[in-house]
């Protein structure tokens, strides 16, 4: 594609609506086969190996996110500021921003990988791992978290072109993965026995192959805007902009994360049952969840580039109808879990014991219908964190992370898998209760100005 045909999607003009949800179809579509990556290694474990690779897999998962999400968060944050130079139409600083944000990237990546290489052993062992399921478990966490720049890599380079508006490319390049990561995994596992090591490898191999061919397609189509050599320098300026926005987006997503490797270390307790109950409910929820994600990325991008070219009162009005979109996905997902919550989790892992089956499924009742309140709470947090507003979301991040303490401390022990699956929904609506307070008292009256 050449240079002049590239997509760029100006959303400070136009049917604001329209433009969210033709950015957003393809990023949902996008985030759908992300999560594919993570339910193609349950199903191949769970068809290949049994329920005890499901386990395997799912024992560290919290921990791998929270590493996840703290690169993730990070990288999320040097994005808005990118957009939002974008939005002002500010070439050099667009450029002089990517720039930044590549060099922070990889120094992240490095960061975080080689401390939580060195400590996994320790940390398995804090999470609870039963014993039978404790290498397995471990092999599969070392070759995922060893393959953490590919992850990034991804993430870095579709975050730029998102920016620009162009949600359908990363989109096309993370289908073919996909479809890479199908074939690997029936290969390494199915064929060569490589077990659920080699399911993560499957999984970052094809994460490092969608990176890079995104990030050549970035500078091939929208050279202009992207860094020369003179652009990958740290200037202090800059980087500590970015870091101060990174890093709140950071801190909010690892301090939820945090409460989440808390939470499956007292459900790890429960036993390897337990285990692969949780791993599938979350696997679909993950699923469910991505149309409420997907509109808040959409969202995100929407208010940075608006707030850039100071269209206030623009983002107000767009961010109510987010809101109702979030709501009205909601309401669906509740109706498809409480008709086919059962069907999804024999599709999901092929297992047809009665206890993984009804306890995952008791976990989507109780999750799914509050997912209308988790839409707005999303809507909100991503908005404020667009127009500069840093402190609310975290705080309300740090709610949640009080929440999972208290629930894995004394909810899970004193009632067992029922308190994991409270957990989250209760911690949704108090959130939720705090971000509108502080968007009725604080934030509205900043739009209005």
């Amino acid at each position: 594609m050449s240079k002049r045909r590239a997509v760029i999607l100006d959303m400070t003009e136009g049917n604001a609506v329209r433009k969210i949800l033709t950015y957003a179809i393809p990023l949902f579509i996008g985030n759908i086969f992300q999560q594919v990556y993570a339910m193609i290694d349950t199903m191949t474990a769970g068809y290949c190996l049994g329920d005890q690779a499901i386990a395997a897999i799912g024992a560290g998962s919290a921990l791998y996110g929270l590493v996840l999400d703290l690169a993730w968060g990070l990288n999320s944050g040097f994005a808005l500021v990118v957009t939002r130079a974008f939005g002002a139409h500010e070439r050099e600083k667009l450029r002089s921003c990517i720039g930044t944000m590549m060099v922070l990237d990889v120094l992240i990546a490095l960061g975080l990988t080689i401390p939580a290489l060195v400590f996994l052993p320790r940390l398995m062992r804090l999470l609870n791992t039963p014993d039978r399921i404790h290498d397995q478990a471990f092999r599969y966490m070392f070759v995922i978290i060893a393959g953490m720049l590919a992850t990034i890599l991804y993430n870095m380079f579709a975050g730029i072109l998102r920016a620009f508006g162009n949600s359908r490319t990363p989109l096309y390049f993370l289908i073919l993965s996909s479809l890479m990561n199908i074939a690997l995994d029936l290969l390494f596992v199915a064929v060569l026995g490589m077990g659920v090591g080699g399911a993560a490898l499957a999984t970052i191999v094809a994460q490092g192959f969608s990176g890079l061919l995104t990030g050549i397609y970035a500078y091939h189509s929208y050279g202009e805007m992207m860094p020369g050599l003179s652009d990958f320098h740290l200037e202090r300026k800059q980087t500590l902009e970015m870091l101060s926005t990174g890093s709140a987006m950071a801190f909010m997503y690892s301090v939820v994360s945090l409460g989440s490797v808390l939470l499956q270390g007292a459900t790890n307790a429960l036993g390897e049952e337990i285990i692969a109950a949780q791993t599938a409910s979350r696997r679909i929820i993950m699923i469910l969840n991505q149309p409420l994600g997907t509109l808040m990325d959409a969202a995100g991008t929407f208010t940075a580039q608006n707030w850039g070219a100071k269209k206030k009162r623009r983002i107000r009005e767009t961010l109510r109808k987010v809101m109702g979109l979030e709501i009205a996905w909601g309401l669906i997902a509740c109706l498809i879990v409480y008709l086919a919550g059962r069907l999804l989790v024999q599709f999901t892992t092929g297992t047809s014991n009665p206890e993984i089956l009804k306890n995952a499924v008791m976990s989507l009742r109780i999750h799914l219908p509050l997912f209308p309140v988790l839409g707005v709470l999303l809507a909100m947090r991503v908005s404020m964190q667009s127009i500069g507003q840093k402190i609310a979301p975290v705080c309300s991040s740090l709610i949640e992370l009080f929440m999972k303490v208290l629930s894995s401390l004394w909810l899970i022990p004193a009632i067992g898998f029922p308190g994991t699956c409270v957990t989250e929904p209760v911690t949704w609506v108090l959130m939720t209760a705090f971000l509108t307070t502080v968007y009725l008292k604080k934030t509205r009256k900043v739009l209005e100005e």
